[in-house]
């Protein structure tokens, strides 16, 4: 069986490629995988050598190669034909025109455009809203396939150690804290939360305070950002990275904070994380971590959004402005940044949003880890929100390796 991927970011190839090909290749060893990473503005670069290491039999290509391939290159390694076309992150188009050039059965995940009807054999959901959605935007029931959320399996497998992640005790009921892995991100507000960890070192100096390094963030990028203290509407503190042998810390204001990859494992024995909206506070909730949500607009010119407003930035002049305006806009369209939240549909997790001091975000970090039974609760909370979704990546994979929809998750 030859399976076909596309996918952008980090959130969708750590949160949906890992657990899904994990999946088929548990299920059938000798699937022949063929990851696509398309470009995108939410992309680092860093996906196809991420991917590379995690799963060495899979055929991994990067934009470079896939753009040639698109305009009808051939590139060594793609096939003249597969099996499927799996959809997992980046534009629908992308799925698109690997479908339209390596044929076999074309499915998406969670997403689809009314122009993809008659292209698309099935549509996998996450869940039963997402199914009800697809239904309203014209798509017929039987086209959909409830599976659940592919982020779950992701989670709680890195923090069982099933992508090869050593047992580490490191934030042992402490804060993990998980500042983003986009380069604007990283450049502009990494010392931000660095002011954060040293804010919360004054309050709480016995807790261990570790920061979770994404592998889509390379160690360069991170000791330029933080030597550089970010944005200067960031608040941010200047610091440096320091290795000692396989470990690695970051510091700044007199005090060190210990840097692990393996953000899951690690954060599967802390108390408490600090984190932006986006798969890992779904991660974080998936195995009872509950997280303090920050969603900073000191530099609204520098987030990422989707749709053409992204690009307003780099307009002379009256670039930057409308930008800005464009992205406050589109941030009071939400009730709720943090998925969670939204899924509960209710503020079981605190949003910090808007002009954020790095101070004010420890002061109300240290109030929540002190109420130890507040954390534990809400981890529990949490944990019950998204149990039902694990599998997800199995039922996903029985699905595309037999052809056939899956039965639905409960």
């Amino acid at each position: 069986m030859r399976v076909a991927v596309t996918a952008n970011g980090p959130g969708e190839f750590a949160g949906w490629v890992r657990p899904l090909v994990a999946a088929l290749y548990a299920r059938e060893p000798e699937t022949e995988v063929h990851v696509f990473c398309v470009p995108d503005d939410y992309a680092t670069g860093l996906e196809a050598a991420y991917l590379r290491r995690l799963f060495p039999q899979a055929h991994v290509y990067d934009p470079g190669e896939y753009l040639r391939f698109a305009v009808g290159r051939n590139i060594a390694g793609v096939p003249e034909h597969v099996d499927r076309v799996q959809y997992l992150g980046g534009d629908l188009m992308h799925a698109a025109r690997v479908h339209a050039r390596l044929g076999g059965l074309a499915t998406s995940y969670r997403y689809a455009r009314r122009s993809d009807r008659g292209r698309l054999a099935a549509i996998f959901a996450v869940d039963d809203e997402n199914r009800a959605r697809l239904i309203r935007e014209g798509w017929h029931p039987e086209t959909i396939v409830v599976v659940g959320n592919l982020a779950i399996d992701g989670a709680v497998g890195e923090a069982h150690g099933a992508y090869g992640d050593p047992e580490t005790e490191i934030a042992r009921d402490g804060i993990v804290i998980m500042p983003g892995s986009r380069r604007g991100e990283v450049a502009g507000m990494y010392s931000f939360y660095l002011a954060v960890a040293v804010h919360l070192r004054r309050r709480l100096p016995a807790v261990p305070i570790v920061f979770a390094q994404s592998p889509f963030a390379s160690e360069r990028e991170l000791d330029a950002a933080i030597r550089g203290g970010g944005h200067p509407r960031g608040w941010g503190v200047r610091g440096e990275i320091v290795r000692r042998g396989e470990s690695v810390e970051i510091r700044a204001g007199g005090f060190a904070f210990p840097v692990t990859p393996s953000a899951m494992r690690v954060a599967a024995h802390a108390r408490l994380a600090v984190a932006i909206p986006g798969t890992k506070l779904i991660e974080l909730a998936s195995i009872g971590v509950p997280s303090v949500v920050t969603i900073p607009f000191n530099a609204p010119e520098v987030v990422v959004i989707n749709g053409p407003a992204q690009y307003l930035d780099r307009l002379p002049l009256l670039g930057v402005p409308l930008k800005r305006a464009a992205v406050l806009a589109y941030s009071r369209r939400f009730k709720f940044f943090a998925q969670p939240n939204t899924d509960a549909g209710e503020a079981i997790l605190p949003e910090l949003r808007g002009t954020l001091f790095p101070g004010r975000v420890a002061a109300v970090t240290a109030d929540r880890y002190l109420d130890r039974a507040w954390c534990e609760a809400t981890g529990e909370r949490l944990r019950a929100l998204y149990a039902r979704h694990i599998g997800a990546a199995d039922r996903m994979s029985a699905a595309l390796l037999a052809g056939r929809p899956a039965v639905a998750a409960s």
